[in-house]
């Protein structure tokens, strides 16, 4: 007599289990890593942004013999095409703006400039929050 197994074709329900749960782990793992990707790639839009205008000042420094620019529109559009934006993490309160002051407006969240021959042109971002690695405050960069 002849037996016929059956193959079984498919999968149990602990094999599906197993498998869910593996997922459930990874992702639990990998969501918060990935959660604060855009704040930090606004930091660092930021950070290219505020180097931009350093150097634009920079050549208008080199280019006009020791004179800095009056503001940072003075710059456009010589040396730079326009004044970019600040685009902070929405945990710092900020909006995109291309606000510049002439003074410190405490996280004002726009760029910072003070044309002071004492200090020596320099330009920041108006804030005074911590950025994304918890270290460094956004108005050092």
């Amino acid at each position: 007599m002849l037996r016929f197994h059956r193959k079984s074709k498919g999968f149990t329900l602990i094999e599906l289990m197993i498998v869910v749960a593996i997922i459930g782990i990874l992702a639990a793992i990998a969501i918060p890593r990935f959660a604060n990707l855009i704040d930090r790639a606004r930091e660092a839009r930021t950070q290219g942004n505020l180097g931009a205008i350093r150097s634009a000042m920079a050549i208008h420094y080199g280019a006009t013999d020791g004179t800095w620019p009056a503001t940072i529109l003075a710059m456009t559009p010589i040396y730079i095409d326009a004044v970019p934006s600040v685009l902070l993490p929405a945990a710092m309160g900020h909006l995109e703006t291309t606000n510049e002051v002439a003074v410190a407006v405490p996280d004002g969240g726009t760029w910072f400039y003070n044309a002071a021959a004492a200090i020596g042109g320099v330009v920041n971002v108006d804030c005074t929050h911590i950025d994304s690695g918890g270290v460094n405050a956004v108005n050092t960069w």
